[in-house]
C-alpha cells in the first residue's frame, strides 16, 4: 500500500512539475513573440515615414511645389523603434536618424523646392548617406530577429 502511495506521489508530484515547467517555457516563448512583434511593428513604422517623406521630397524638387510632412510622427516613430530595439539596433536608429538630418538640411532646410530645387542628380547624391544608414539599420535589424549574418549591400525604398 505505501509503495503505491509512494508512485501515486511521485507521478502526481512529476505531472504537477511537468505542468509549470512547460507554463514557464510557453510564457517565455511567449513574451519573445510579442517583443518580436512589438519591434517588427515599429521597424516597419520608421522604415515607411522614411520612404515616404523621401519620395515626397523627391516629387517637390522634381515638379518645383511645396511639401508637407508630420515630423512629429517621425520623431515619434525613432522613438517608438528606439523603444523597443536591442542596443545594437537602438545605436543603428541613432545613426540613421543623423544621416537623415543631414539629408534633410541639404535637401529640405537650405534648398527649398520652390526656390531653390536639386536637380535629381544632386538630390541622389544627398541621399547617399542615408541610403547607406538605412542598409546599416536593415541589416541590424535583421541580425537581431534572425540568423541573418550576410545582411543586404543596397538600400531598400525611399
Amino acid at each position: 500500500m505505501l509503495d503505491t502511495l509512494m508512485t501515486t506521489a511521485a507521478g502526481a508530484l512529476s505531472a504537477t512539475v511537468g505542468v509549470l515547467v512547460g507554463g514557464i517555457v510557453t510564457r517565455s516563448a511567449q513574451d519573445r513573440q510579442w517583443s518580436r512583434d512589438q519591434q517588427l511593428a515599429a521597424y516597419q513604422e520608421l522604415l515607411g515615414h522614411y520612404a515616404r517623406f523621401t519620395m515626397e521630397l523627391r516629387r517637390a524638387h522634381g515638379d518645383r511645389r511645396g511639401w508637407d510632412y508630420d515630423w512629429g510622427e517621425w520623431s515619434a516613430a525613432l522613438m517608438r523603434a528606439s523603444l523597443v530595439a536591442p542596443a545594437e539596433v537602438a545605436a543603428a536608429i541613432h545613426e540613421f536618424g543623423l544621416a537623415v538630418d543631414t539629408f534633410l538640411d541639404q535637401v529640405a532646410r537650405t534648398r527649398g523646392p520652390l526656390t531653390n530645387p536639386l536637380p535629381p542628380d544632386e538630390f541622389e547624391q544627398a541621399r547617399q548617406a542615408p541610403a547607406r544608414a538605412q542598409v546599416q539599420l536593415v541589416n541590424a535589424i535583421r541580425r537581431s530577429l534572425s540568423a541573418d549574418r550576410r545582411g543586404i549591400p543596397f538600400p531598400i525604398g525611399g
